[in-house]
């Protein structure tokens, strides 16, 4: 008998052991994670671009209405004359996307209006709650009226008008031009680490060992039609995440924080539909309809929207400027490469054709 309670009360120490040992352990490891989310947040206080990519892009702010009632916030930047840009963000980002070629544009001389997409940034959530991309074209059709109409711009008031637009902020301009007369609107127009069909199909992303049917799978419910709200919070993780699915290989701490910060104050119901409209969207009959000198980039090694949807984009535009893969840049090239963005940008407006009318042409 003695012998059993004595097996009993050291198989109990054991476990006990056991179950201390688990807690020790996870406590280790939650003291490690914290450890390094410090280390983190230390770098990012002291570094000078960090700072500056965060630097609000304000200027002369403004909330346009959209078509559908949908309120867009703008602003806008520079006083200088000639061509004004007008540039468009993508999915699940915000203005700070464009800052760096914001303000070298600015630099250049040039004025430059700024927007966030519906129901991100600053903007209103979309009307009716709908995200399909024809809404998307309504919005930048808005934006294109108010700065057409110079909106205290002084000299550079109905000047001609440069969109481009990244990723998302691309596939609006695509649908854009199919219910409008861009060459009376614009002068020229950049569609920028984007496409117009396939993007679930057609990713880089490495599933190594994933069937396709379900790698399609993953892309539409996982990754563009993702229902689960982000952590609002910064975590190794995502970060590492991050680095590999939308950079490139030079990518700094300072780019890959700014978009994990950008895509955690996307609200979950606006990053799911838009996703929707994604992952189902063929614009491709659009592309004929975009008449005006258009330049075309593409990053070397953007995994998400590689460069064959920039060579087929490129293909069937009517007034090609160019096509421009950037080497060793991801997706985010407005932050990877914005010197060289800013290079072609500049290039792109002294391709532009004047508008013969910068507020006719609009469909009702």
């Amino acid at each position: 008998m003695l012998s059993v309670v004595g097996d009993s009360w050291k198989s109990e120490r054991v476990q006990t052991a056991i179950r201390l040992g688990g807690v020790g352990l996870a406590g280790l490891a939650a003291a490690g994670v914290a450890a390094v989310e410090l280390r983190h947040r230390r770098r990012l206080a002291t570094d000078d671009e960090w700072a500056l990519l965060r630097s609000p892009l304000s200027g002369g702010g403004a909330q346009v209405t959209s078509r559908d009632g949908t309120l867009i916030h703008v602003e806008t930047l520079g006083d200088g004359g000639g061509p004004a840009f007008v540039l468009a963000p993508g999915w699940t980002e915000e203005v700070l996307l464009w800052g760096p070629v914001a303000r070298g544009l600015v630099e250049r001389g040039f004025r430059v209006v700024v927007y966030d997409l519906r129901g991100q940034g600053a903007s209103g959530l979309a009307a009716g709650g709908d995200y399909a991309l024809a809404r998307y074209g309504e919005d930048l059709d808005a934006v294109l009226t108010y700065a057409g109409a110079g909106a205290g711009a002084g000299e550079s008031a109905g000047s001609d008008l440069i969109v481009a637009g990244h990723s998302l902020g691309g596939m609006s301009i695509a649908a854009w031009a199919a219910a409008h007369q861009p060459r009376t609107r614009v002068g020229a127009a950049a569609l920028i680490n984007t496409a117009v069909a396939g993007v679930v199909n057609q990713s880089g992303v490495p599933l190594r060992g994933v069937p396709s049917a379900f790698r399609h799978w993953l892309g539409v419910h996982i990754v563009l039609d993702e229902p689960l709200p982000r952590l609002p919070m910064s975590t190794a993780a995502n970060r590492v995440l991050l680095r590999s699915w939308a950079f490139g290989p030079h990518a700094t701490a300072a780019q890959v924080a700014l978009l994990e910060q950008m895509q955690w104050s996307c609200p979950t119901a606006v990053r799911t539909a838009a996703g929707r409209s994604i992952a189902a969207m063929d614009l491709s009959w659009a592309l004929p309809a975009l008449t005006v000198p258009t330049l075309v980039v593409a990053g070397e090694a953007d995994l998400l929207l590689p460069p064959a949807h920039s060579e087929r984009i490129a293909a069937a535009l009517p007034e090609l400027v160019d096509l421009v893969v950037l080497p060793e840049v991801g997706h985010m090239s407005p932050l990877e490469a914005s010197d060289r963005l800013v290079e072609e940008l500049v290039r792109l407006a002294s391709a532009a054709r004047p508008a013969p009318d910068s507020t006719a042409g609009r469909a009702d």
